[in-house]
C-alpha cells in the first residue's frame, strides 16, 4: 500500500490540502453510505487548517462560535466518526488528532512528531510496520493496530537551534 505524504514544508497551500481532505471524505463517506454531517466536516476542517495535531478540548471553542453543542462528548463523537472512516489518526503521545492524507485504505499510522512546532507527519513506513507485524507473529502475538510516533526535530526546527 503506498499513501500520500506530507513533508515538513511550511510554504504550502493549507487552503488546498484543506479542500481536497475534505471533498475526499465527501466521497468515501458517500461511497460508504455514511453520514458526513455538518459538524464532523467542521471538525474534520479545524484540524486540517494546520498539520499540528489538535485535541478535543482545543476544538470546542470553534463549535461553539459555529453554533454547534460545544460539550466534549459532542466533540469526541464528531472525532470517533473521523478515525473510524480513516479521516483522521490520533496520536496517542499527544492525545490528539490530525488529518489522514491517505483515508481511501484502511493503514496503520506512522508519524514524525516535531518537538520544537508540533507539526506531525505521517510517513509511509510499510516496511518497519510489516517487519513489526513479523516479529511480533513469531512471538505468538497477534496484532490488531499499531501506531508508531517518533519524536525529534523538523528541518526547519533544526536550523533554528544550529
Amino acid at each position: 500500500m503506498t499513501h500520500q505524504s506530507i513533508a515538513f514544508h511550511h510554504e504550502h497551500n493549507h487552503s488546498h490540502c484543506i479542500e481536497q481532505a475534505l471533498s475526499q471524505a465527501r466521497s468515501l463517506c458517500k461511497a460508504r453510505k455514511q453520514r458526513l454531517t455538518a459538524i464532523r466536516e467542521l471538525v474534520l476542517r479545524l484540524i486540517w487548517q494546520s498539520h499540528k495535531p489538535l485535541g478535543a478540548y482545543e476544538l470546542l471553542p470553534a463549535l461553539a462560535e459555529a453554533g454547534f453543542n460545544s460539550a466534549p462528548p459532542t466533540v469526541y463523537r464528531a472525532l470517533d466518526f473521523l478515525q473510524a472512516q480513516g479521516l483522521v489518526h490520533r496520536i496517542a503521545s499527544l492525545n490528539a488528532f490530525i488529518g489522514c492524507p491517505s483515508p481511501d485504505a484502511p493503514h496503520d499510522g506512522c508519524f514524525l512528531i516535531c518537538e520544537g512546532c508540533r507539526t506531525v507527519v505521517e510517513l509511509n513506513a510499510d516496511a518497519i510496520i510489516n517487519q513489526v507485524q513479523q516479529e511480533a507473529q513469531t512471538m505468538g502475538f497477534a496484532v490488531r493496530q499499531q501506531t508508531i510516533e517518533i519524536s525529534g526535530l523538523c528541518p526547519n526546527c533544526r536550523d533554528k537551534n544550529a
